[in-house]
């Protein structure tokens, strides 16, 4: 929706189907970017409907027997959301200008070292306080949040009209793209998971995405990704086809929220180090090969390297975390995710849930197998979807109905694809099993049947929060809710206002429960080192001379991770309060990690 300067220095990434999917209406009027997903077309149907009524909008349905009703629900409901924005936006700067004491507030909620609250505060403290000269002022310098929009890049299954398949433009991923390019959003698409070609390609379908005779993109992409390579080569491969990477937003790959992404013990402060290091190179790569597709494509091409941003979220929770990201790395923002789920101003999430995660300890976070695309998944403990499914796998009746399908990628059974955790799937899978049952010991037998019955119905679980906190009607077999958190949110142990929050973020307020809270790059390094313990320890008998390889270069770079870590905390000027406690943890983590023992392969 703006190309201009943010006015706060952290964004609010994704989280899951629907925790996010109304947060720039909640936020956006602030100043503040926020992600939402649009795989879900059916549930973006359903707040089309309700914020429709809410706002007085005039509301036509979209059917899903209409040809392209995925794409038109997500484009039609993306158009609402900026009617919305702007509507908000306008009528907060009316208050502004109208209310000292709304102004102040505002004021109190910016950055301490943002201009905007130095102008502001500049014409308040100089008696300057004329509604016309601060409606001018605002009018110039204050402008809404992005209304950014996230795709997971692997869901994107195949889709079919009875028993013909529909083409590659009609999957999932495909359409939610296209809706998102044909709204009259100015603003960006967040793509997630890794890279997949078919769907980077399509981009080539919409000018949106090209630079206009000016320099300027109507709309840009961001590449979510864990590691320079990985953003090297996927930001190269659009370049080649003439587009931009605006925005490269690293994330944790484990002390984050949702599906972690594991890297090969990578560990964060590395990664940034190398983006801060090589960001000329990552450009200037990039401007090359896309002059050149522009060139060919007879389009017209930049002079200059456009604009890229490198940001960073994932298990910031302090103050003085969030500013050294931003000093030390030279980051755009920063990303605070799972510490909003407490905050009813910025999230769609029910009563119920919002009082488990503020009442959950570290030992209630835990990395979980639910996931039905087999990526391990950050959840908690205590759910209504857990306790749901445990009473189903009771009563021999596990599985979902799988009412969505959004995650039916399985072509194990069916061409059509099929969800792991749909009961027609474990049906299979357990009649299988149980023919097994006599020649696998006891353990051995409820560890598969653990494997096979633990997949949630996320499709459900994720947007059920949303339902319940918006009173809107739940269809279909219970499911409860199920929701991502990252295990940084073991800290944040009560719901607090968005004031609050923010504040918390710069530094002017506490919201931590008062729990010895780890530094960040500590907290990831410790997930790091169990992670690798659990991988050795899941490893079957045989192990290959590949995986092998792999478990010690895991350990060796998660020694170099250390190095590093050592010789940062001595060079930087945060965090000298825990600077001894600091070290000394890297000193036991650095002998822990020497004591794991790689397998070896067993000579014949």
């Amino acid at each position: 929706m703006n190309n201009n300067k943010s006015a706060h220095t952290f964004h609010i990434p994704v989280m899951g189907l629907a925790y996010t999917i109304d947060s720039p209406i909640r936020v956006a009027h602030y100043g503040i970017s926020s992600v939402m997903s649009i795989i879900d077309d059916e549930l973006i149907e359903k707040m089309h409907l309700f914020y429709s009524k809410k706002f007085q909008f005039n509301y036509e349905g979209i059917s899903i027997k209409i040809h392209d009703y995925r794409a038109e629900r997500i484009t039609t409901y993306l158009n609402m959301v900026d009617d919305v924005v702007k509507q908000k936006f306008e009528a907060f700067k009316q208050e502004l200008v109208e209310s000292k004491e709304a102004l102040e507030n505002y004021i109190a909620l910016l950055p301490n070292k943002s201009e905007l609250k130095k102008g502001l505060q500049h014409l308040i403290n100089d008696g300057i306080a004329a509604k016309e000269v601060i409606q001018n002022y605002l009018e110039k310098h204050l402008h809404p949040g992005s209304i950014d929009v996230n795709i997971m890049t692997k869901v994107d299954k195949d889709n079919f009209i009875k028993n013909e398949q529909l083409p590659v433009t009609f999957n999932d991923a495909h359409a939610s793209l296209r809706g998102f390019a044909n709204s009259k959003l100015t603003s960006s698409v967040v793509l997630s998971a890794g890279m997949n070609p078919r769907l980077y390609s399509y981009f080539e379908s919409f000018k949106d995405f090209f630079p206009d005779f000016n320099g300027k993109l109507k709309k840009k992409i961001i590449l979510k990704v864990s590691d320079f390579r990985s953003a090297m080569i996927q930001g190269n491969f659009l370049a080649k086809k003439g587009l931009w990477v605006s925005e490269y937003r690293i994330e944790s790959g484990l002390n984050c929220g949702g599906h972690a992404f594991a890297t090969d013990g990578f560990l964060l402060g590395p990664i940034m180090e190398e983006f801060k290091q090589k960001k000329e190179q990552l450009i200037q790569s990039a401007h090359d090969l896309m002059v050149k597709a522009l060139a060919q494509k007879e389009m017209p091409a930049p002079e200059k390297p456009l604009e890229l941003k490198i940001t960073v979220q994932g298990g910031v929770g302090t103050a003085e975390e969030h500013d050294f990201l931003l000093d030390y790395y030279n980051v755009d923002s920063v990303g605070w995710g799972s510490p909003f789920l407490l905050v009813p101003e910025a999230t769609s999430v029910d009563d119920e849930t919002r009082a488990l995660l503020a009442k959950s300890e570290e030992k209630d976070f835990y990395i979980s197998q639910i996931s039905p695309l087999g990526v391990p998944f950050n959840t908690v403990r205590g759910t209504t979807n857990e306790l749901l499914k445990v009473d189903r796998i009771a009563e021999d009746k596990s599985g979902s109905s799988c009412p969505k399908k959004l995650l039916a990628l399985s072509k194990e059974f069916s061409e059509q694809g099929t969800c792991t955790a749909s009961r027609k799937y474990q049906d299979i899978k357990l009649e299988e099993l149980n023919a097994l049952k006599d020649i696998l010991s006891d353990v051995e037998f409820e560890k598969r049947k653990t494997k096979i019955t633990d997949k949630s119905c996320l499709c459900v679980g994720l947007v059920n929060a949303a339902y319940l906190e918006n009173g809107i009607k739940i269809k279909g077999e219970e499911q409860g809710v199920v929701i991502c958190p990252g295990p940084n949110l073991a800290y944040f142990d009560k719901v607090v206002s968005l004031s609050d929050m923010v504040q918390h973020i710069y530094g002017n307020k506490s919201v931590l429960g008062n729990i010895n809270r780890p530094n960040l790059f500590l907290n990831e390094l410790k997930m790091y080192v169990d992670y690798l313990q659990n991988e050795i320890g899941d490893m079957a008998n045989e192990i290959t001379s590949a995986q092998i390889k792999k478990l010690q270069s895991f350990k060796n770079n998660l020694l170099e991770g250390i190095e590093y870590y050592v010789a940062l905390f001595k060079e930087t000027k945060f965090f000298k309060t825990d600077f001894e406690k600091i070290q000394n943890q890297l000193y036991e983590y650095k002998n822990a990690v020497l004591s794991i023992e790689i397998p070896q392969l067993e000579m014949a």
